[in-house]
């Protein structure tokens, strides 16, 4: 089978060689690198994603805030508009 693709024991004995000097890579498949930077991005994302909770908490609770304030001080929060046009 090895000829007929024309592969030799001279290529075997010389890509072993080639593997014990360390000039033919390992692994096989995907690179370590490729995960490690996706575990990276995974990771930013999650920070992001939990600063981004963190703002929208703050906003609610502000708007919260000024409901309360509206409604203490009698001000409506949405004036309505004018009726009548400036054309």
């Amino acid at each position: 089978m090895l000829r007929r693709e024309g592969l030799y024991a001279s290529h075997l004995s010389h890509w072993r060689q080639q593997m014990k000097l360390g000039l033919l890579p390992k692994r096989r498949g995907r690179e370590g690198s490729d995960r490690h930077s996706l575990l990276q991005e995974k990771q930013r994302l999650l920070r992001e994603n939990q600063q981004l909770k963190q703002k929208l908490q703050r906003a609610e609770l502000l708007l919260d805030i000024q409901k309360k304030a509206s409604a203490l001080l009698e001000i409506p929060l949405n004036p309505p508009e004018s009726g009548g046009s400036d054309s």
